[in-house]
């Protein structure tokens, strides 16, 4: 038995690793900004010791002044390194902890339940899950939160018998503070509720262990929490998608004038801006289990493949087989576990703009798998005693097959729409064309200057242009030393100029060139060169 474990295990790694690997620098069709400015930035500190605005050993990526945690930089240096500046290394870090969040997940799922095939078809669909391969497949920081997160609390569950494993868990939790913004609050909130419902196993735990572990949680967190409490730029993401960036919600002034012209005092209280922020944080919440954006829908097209949702059809049904079988679950200390993670995933996103929200919900996994898993294995154990038959055909095969075809279906459908259609529907989406675009450049000569745009699609511009060039980090550092960052900021380095173009105000001369959205040039420029997404539709181009 335990080989076949040990055999199947290995071949969902695989699977794993194949869905993850295959096309990697191709598909999606072009890094987004983030992903540029993750690279780069690893690259300068590879190079350097400092990011682009030469801080050295940073605990924060200044960036684009939305303050990324660094981790994933760092974790990108080794395969920069090996691999060089391109695509494929800068995802690479995704990839591994995406399979290790797979192999994380069977040995959780065990140590929680104590069975193997729940634990085998909790990693396999976790190896399938279209919101997990679209995550683990680019350098979003998210995933490595979240493989962090499931490695942290299998630590600390099998600490209850290993108690120096504690401080392992601690340094895995601290150390996710610099992984991804939402897990300052996720890590902190799926902590307690382990503390909470493990308390007396815990507790039992020698002292020593407890404290050992408090002294490595905190040491590894204390520049972070030093950056947070010192640095006051450091919420700026945050309070650049809070719901409360604000101070009167749009409309609410009208509405609150309008009550106490009528003398309407159940509006007044209703229209009460406290309210108004608490209603919009429960409807945050209640969005992400929209049956819509799970499973047909998804948000924003970088999220999801097209015309998918982040789950597969098939496992809609049993996904609440598997809910309401885990509420009625004797295990009590895994069902705590599990509903409070799943409870607790959306808990960040609710108080943010634009939800539902794949990125800031990516701690939804592995639960939605567990429940699923919990559902399939309970529905084939009763589908196998049914000796029941239609037209002669035994009604239990006929079942399984018509779920497997179905399933089948399902994951050829999607495999379909990810590495193929993804790639000519939303290039757009993904900020196709620079890689392009640049080898154009080089073949002009006698270019002394290149204005670049940095407007519409073609915003933060600079960060591709300094990754696809390779330029020298030293002298980045050096030329930007003036730059404030920030999602408006003006970028100068060696001959090119990222800003606005205004053509009627531009000075032309034989030696400059301008690159930019078609829209940017007047009728009857004839560009020396263009760059057109997989539909045809022109993207950029550079006029002299």
């Amino acid at each position: 038995m335990r080989n076949k474990v040990v055999i199947f295990l290995l071949t969902i790694l695989v699977i794993a690793s194949i869905l993850r690997l295959w096309k990697l620098g191709e598909v999606p069709i072009s890094p987004d900004w983030d992903e540029v400015s993750l690279g780069y930035n690893a690259y300068s500190i590879m190079q350097t010791g400092r990011d682009e605005y030469g801080k050295f050993m940073p605990v924060v990526l200044r960036s684009f002044d939305d303050y990324k945690p660094a981790l994933y930089s760092y974790l990108a240096v080794p395969s920069i390194y090996l691999f060089g500046l391109n695509v494929w290394a800068v995802r690479l870090p995704s990839v591994i902890f995406g399979v290790v969040a797979v192999f994380a997940t069977f040995l959780l799922v065990k140590e929680l339940f104590k069975r193997n095939d729940l634990a085998l078809v909790s990693s396999f669909l976790l190896a399938i899950s279209p919101w997990h391969i679209q995550f683990s497949r680019v350098a979003f920081e998210s995933n490595i939160g979240l493989a962090i997160n499931i490695l942290a609390v299998l630590f600390f569950i099998k600490a209850f018998k290993r108690p120096l494993l504690l401080s392992v868990s601690a340094f895995l939790m601290a150390i996710n503070l610099y992984a991804y913004q939402s897990e300052k609050v996720f890590t902190p909130l799926l902590l307690f509720s382990l503390v909470v419902i493990f308390r007396k196993e815990l507790f039992s735990i020698r002292k020593r262990f407890i404290f050992s572990a408090l002294i490595v949680g905190f040491l590894v967190s204390l520049p972070m929490v030093t950056y947070l409490a010192t640095n006051k730029d450091s919420f700026g993401r945050a309070r650049g998608v809070s719901i409360f960036s604000e101070p009167f919600p749009k409309g609410l002034a009208d509405k609150t004038l309008n009550d106490m012209n009528n003398n309407d005092k159940l509006g007044l209280i209703l229209d009460n801006r406290r309210v108004v922020f608490a209603k919009t944080i429960v409807s945050g919440y209640i969005s992400h289990f929209d049956l819509n954006w799970l499973f047909t829908r998804g948000d924003i097209a970088r999220h999801h493949a097209p015309n998918m949702g982040l789950m597969y059809l098939f496992e809609l049904p049993f996904l609440f087989i598997g809910i309401y079988l885990l509420i009625f679950d004797s295990n009590k200390k895994a069902k705590a576990l599990i509903m409070a993670w799943f409870l607790i995933a959306p808990i960040v996103a609710s108080i943010t703009t634009g939800v539902p929200h794949a990125i800031r919900t990516l701690n939804f996994l592995p639960t939605f798998q567990i429940f699923t898993a919990i559902g399939l294995i309970w529905t084939f154990s009763k589908l196998s005693s049914i000796k029941y038959r239609v037209l002669n055909i035994n009604l239990k095969f006929l079942t399984i097959i018509l779920i497997l075809l179905f399933s089948t279906f399902n994951f050829i459908y999607y495999l379909n729409q990810y590495f193929v259609q993804q790639n000519f529907y939303n290039a757009k989406e993904w900020q196709y064309g620079y890689e392009k675009l640049i080898h154009e450049v080089s073949k002009v000569n006698g270019i002394k200057k290149v204005v670049v745009s940095n407007q519409g699609h073609m915003d933060q511009s600079y960060m591709f242009f300094l990754f696809y060039l390779k330029y020298p980090p030293k002298n980045y550092q050096s030329e930007s030393i003036s730059a404030s960052g920030g999602f408006r900021e003006n970028h100068k380095f060696g001959i090119y100029d990222f800003r606005p173009i205004v053509w009627e105000k531009e000075i032309k001369a034989h030696d400059t060139i301008f690159i930019g959205k078609p829209s940017d040039f007047p009728g009857g420029i004839s560009p020396i060169s263009s760059v057109s997404y997989p539909d045809g539709q022109e993207a950029m181009r550079i006029v002299r």
